[in-house]
């Protein structure tokens, strides 16, 4: 009973609270708007569903799969946006948009991180659920009657959180004339400064071995002594 007890303690502890899964990492001030892209609809830059949008690749890891809840941007900004267009794709490649995995509009939940008028956009009560692989995120601020701007700031990845792979970030802007072109193109974009929020889960594989590693606790039986 008690090795029981204890199985479901532990995978209750592997599908813990919505944190933090992936973030490209913080804003470099010496490199403020020059290593920055445009990732904004507004009056200045605008389109359906955006003018201009930044994908930052994250990889989940073959043991798990993510249940989203949240996503975000860190951006260079002068708009008060009330809402954001977020996407989720995999595949991507030059001048290929790949496969739309999901996508939608959601209230933004802006506020100011830091200097530079440097503002996190964020979008909550997501349910989408990814398995392992590689996938872009990207989530524009949407502010079609204002003139300000909105730069996806970029990070060397102080403070990054997960794994991505660096130099495959992608820019698509039907505004500008980019047919998701890699942000290397352009200048030198390591990554950006998005992320992922959700819980993170065992791969069924994964809680098999687990319960067969229990149940072999289970049988061996310490003789006295």
């Amino acid at each position: 009973m008690r090795l029981f007890s204890l199985a479901v303690v532990m995978s209750f502890a592997l599908c813990a609270n919505a944190d933090t899964l992936f973030y490209g990492g913080d804003f470099v001030a010496n490199f403020w708007y020059s290593d920055s892209l445009s990732n904004e609809n507004d009056a200045a830059v605008h389109g359906n569903p955006y003018g201009s949008a930044v994908y930052q690749n994250f990889i989940i890891p073959a043991s798990q799969s993510w249940n989203v809840t949240g996503l975000f941007s860190n951006d260079v900004m002068t708009l008060a946006p009330s809402a954001a267009y977020w996407e989720v794709r995999s595949g991507l490649s030059e001048g290929n948009g790949g496969t739309l995995v999901a996508s939608g509009t959601g209230a933004d939940s802006y506020q100011l991180k830091g200097a530079y008028d440097e503002y996190t956009n964020s979008v909550s009560g997501l349910n989408l659920k990814l398995g392992p692989g590689m996938y872009w995120v990207s989530v524009v601020p949407q502010a079609p009657d204002q003139q300000g701007r909105s730069y996806n700031t970029n990070t060397f990845g102080l403070n990054s959180v997960g794994t991505q792979m660096s130099d495959e970030q992608y820019f698509n802007s039907p505004f500008f004339g980019y047919n998701f072109t890699n942000a290397d193109n352009l200048s030198i974009y390591p990554r950006f400064s998005d992320g992922v929020i959700g819980t993170a889960n065992p791969e069924p594989s994964t809680l098999v071995m687990f319960s067969s590693a229990l149940l072999a606790i289970a049988g061996f039986r310490r003789l006295p002594t």
